[in-house]
């Protein structure tokens, strides 16, 4: 068996260039009217695509409400709701109650079993939630859904709470 041993100057490719195959670019030469040469700056592409500058509208922000967030009573227990972007509407009135106050409520109306207990599963709606666990899994089983709000009928209430903190 025979190996072809080449040159160096054959095995090297791009004329000592690395070998990377990038295309190097060499600045042009052009002549004027005059028949001097004169040499294009390489930046010359960059600027000549660059795009048009033009003003801007000047962005403005938008208004904050001026007027405090609502601090209802809760029909159930009587105090003022401190925090009312965590209220909930009563289902018959659809005046604000707490939290808590709506899953007592529920924990009375229904009868809980050993390990069942009440959660929020979104969107205006509560579960009662089943925790089987049994050796080293755990399953969760929602039992029962109560719908509590009704999307179609907002609160009055729920709108300038949204306003206060939805501006833009």
């Amino acid at each position: 068996m025979s190996f072809l041993i080449y040159p160096k100057e054959e095995i090297t490719s791009n004329g000592g260039k690395g070998g990377d195959r990038r295309q190097r670019r060499r600045s042009f030469r052009h002549r004027d009217n005059s028949g001097h040469e004169k040499k294009e700056a390489p930046n010359n592409r960059a600027e000549k695509s660059r795009g048009q500058m033009y003003e801007r509208p000047k962005w403005t922000p938008p208004k904050i409400s001026s007027e405090p967030l609502p601090s209802p009573e809760c029909p159930v227990c009587g105090k003022t709701i401190r925090d009312i972007a965590a209220a909930i509407a009563e289902k018959e009135t659809g005046k604000a109650m707490h939290f808590d106050c709506i899953i007592a409520r529920i924990k009375q109306e229904e009868n809980l079993e050993k390990d069942d207990f009440v959660s929020y599963i979104g969107g205006g709606r509560f579960g009662v939630v089943h925790l089987n666990s049994s050796g080293d899994s755990k399953k969760i089983t929602i039992k029962k859904i109560l719908e509590w709000e009704n999307k179609d009928d907002r609160a009055e209430w729920r709108s300038v709470v949204s306003d206060h903190y939805s501006v833009t």
